[in-house]
């Protein structure tokens, strides 16, 4: 993923109430939750981002209390791989 830098305030230290070398990681989770919630990315798209495993997304989703974005074209989906696995 091709990135760019991006200048911000030194006090975020103080607001995620976290040490300096972990802001650059605060950031990017906030962001990608963020996006997420606003539907504008998927969970992939978010883990990617905050540069987690989807797993790990999920739970941080969970904690912020984000719902998922389930569809019903996701439950069709997921109902043909099963069926696929069955066979």
């Amino acid at each position: 993923m091709e990135t760019i830098a991006v200048t911000i305030p030194k006090e975020l230290i103080h607001i995620f109430k976290i040490r300096e070398k972990d802001l650059s990681n605060a950031v990017r989770e906030s962001l990608a939750v963020e996006l997420y919630r606003e539907g504008k990315i998927s969970m992939g798209k978010a883990a990617e981002i905050a540069k987690l495993s989807r797993w790990e997304m999920f739970e941080l989703l969970g904690r912020k209390e984000i719902p998922l974005q389930y569809y019903p074209e996701d439950f069709k989906q997921d109902i043909e791989t099963l069926e696929k696995m069955r066979k």
